[in-house]
């Protein structure tokens, strides 16, 4: 058992958790860690008592103060690892372990955590599967943080065991462009030409977050994406979800992402909008074959997707800058407070994806990075959790509620794209294989992850049991296009390979 000192001090939840903790929008993170090495659960018990527990969110309860306005609290608690850590006693010889961990995975999501204590929980496999000797799964609320913060902790967590704090993991960041004229030798017609080139962006701005902040009006409204075969109704976030991964390389990203001078996510986006196609039209077109004219099968025609699909992509993520990876080793060494570090503030981006099957692979990438383009100039996303914020202080989590969902609900995929260390680390006395994030409790039928981890990407999917009963096809099918789209670039000579 693990002993904190109980503060009596609460700290207000923020309006994004407390918006999770409603019917109907309570979001579970979990983290599907694969190992290198059998668990020795003791060893794995012992280094999150050192680290993890010491986080003040995974020390503390979420209390209900206002259950008419939905106003929730944190308060620091004990907590006992035993009551968190679940390890049940499995064959290690038995017959399809892949099938038994995902099947034990998606069963999570059917159950609850216990509120009366904070709202995590650990299940230790010990059983080998094809990508790991071991696994082990977090059950995270959302409410506790997002991914991108999850994530830093995981490497803070990895950090400190590991050396101290001193030696910290390395994680891709966005190299910031240099000015290559200096403004001692700026002639008057390069200061005329950024002038000119800033008041362009600034009108790019203001035209963009007015576009994204119409049609999110309208989506709210009455602007629904087509009905398809992956498109999820009412109580959908209720439904069983099937949760899968697949690993491929890296570098194969990397390769494509230097050919076409575009950035990883603009890739990812690109991949997700190809795979989608793909699986979209295999699935029409076995609904086709299904239907009879005159006694005789409709012949398949090459392309069986109907034209004009409306189909969005939901992108929630964390306006607040994550917390340094030293900041939070100091946080669980007691030497620095969580506050105004952490919490959710929710954006939404909402992507529209063209549904179609392109003769030239690289359609896909060019496309992706003219939307993301788009995107990032574009203030929509702090206008929209700016007023989410305004409706829980005037009118409760219930009113935004009622907002979030009319947007999902008419949304089609959720889509995630998380960094990784750059190299491999070894987490809670054991060295990682693999890290797989997932999501249930969303009002969509597929939500879609990325996640990076030294030259491994791995595709996590949850998917809706009824809509999506073979979501290891759709796995197939965003693989294949990645090979399609890193094939035609080496083709066409865009990269040279050596």
């Amino acid at each position: 058992m693990t002993t904190m000192p109980v503060v009596e001090e609460e700290e207000p939840a923020s309006p994004s958790a407390r918006l999770m903790q409603k019917p109907g929008f309570d979001i579970c993170v979990y983290a599907v860690l694969g190992y290198m090495t059998v668990i020795d659960v003791d060893l794995f018990k012992t280094e999150l008592e050192l680290t993890l527990v010491k986080h003040p969110r995974f020390s503390s309860l979420l209390i209900e103060k206002d259950k008419k306005r939905g106003n929730y609290s944190w308060k620091r608690t004990i907590v006992d690892i035993d009551k968190h850590v679940f390890v049940p006693d499995l064959d290690p010889d038995m017959e399809n372990p892949d099938e038994f961990v995902e099947n034990f995975t998606s069963g999570l999501s059917r159950k609850i955590l216990d509120p009366t204590k904070p709202l995590w929980e650990i299940h230790i496999l010990n059983v080998k599967t094809s990508d790991a000797n071991s696994t082990v799964i977090f059950k995270i609320d959302h409410s506790i943080g997002d991914g991108v913060s999850l994530m830093s902790l995981v490497l803070a967590c990895a950090a400190m065991r590991n050396s101290g704090g001193d030696l910290l993991p390395v994680i891709p960041s966005k190299k910031r462009k240099t000015n290559c004229i200096g403004d001692r030798n700026s002639t008057t017609g390069s200061k005329m030409k950024r002038l000119f080139l800033s008041v362009w962006t600034i009108l790019l701005v203001v035209f963009y977050t007015l576009i994204d902040l119409i049609m999110l009006l309208a989506t709210m409204l009455f602007l629904k994406d087509s009905k398809t075969p992956i498109k999820g109704e009412r109580g959908v976030e209720n439904s069983p979800k099937r949760f899968v991964h697949r690993i491929l390389n890296l570098d194969d990203v990397k390769l494509v992402k230097t050919a076409m001078h575009v950035s990883i996510n603009d890739v990812l986006m690109g991949v997700t909008e190809a795979g989608l196609s793909r699986y979209l039209d295999t699935r029409y077109a076995t609904a086709g074959k299904q239907h009879t004219e005159n006694g005789a099968e409709i012949k398949k025609s090459k392309n069986t997707l109907p034209r004009n699909i409306r189909l969005r992509a939901g992108i929630a993520f964390n306006l607040r800058p994550s917390p340094s990876i030293k900041d939070l080793i100091e946080v669980m060494d007691e030497k620095k407070e969580l506050k105004g570090m952490w919490g959710n503030l929710v954006g939404l981006v909402l992507i529209p994806l063209t549904i179609a099957l392109h003769d030239d692979p690289l359609a896909y990438i060019r496309r992706a990075k003219s939307i993301m383009d788009r995107k990032k100039l574009s203030l929509g996303p702090n206008f929209i959790f700016m007023l989410l914020k305004l409706l829980i202080n005037l009118f409760g989590t219930k009113a935004a509620l009622l907002v979030t969902r009319a947007v999902f609900t008419k949304t089609t995929v959720g889509f995630s794209n998380v960094v990784g260390p750059q190299e491999e680390i070894n987490l809670y006395g054991h060295p990682l294989s693999y890290i797989s994030p997932t999501v249930s409790g969303f009002p969509l039928a597929l939500v879609i992850h990325f996640q990076s981890y030294g030259n491994k990407l791995i595709i996590a999917l949850a998917a809706d049991e009824k809509l999506i009963p073979n979501p290891h096809q759709l796995c197939d099918d965003l693989q294949n296009s990645l090979q399609d789209i890193k094939q035609t670039v080496i083709k066409r000579g865009l990269v040279v390979m050596v």
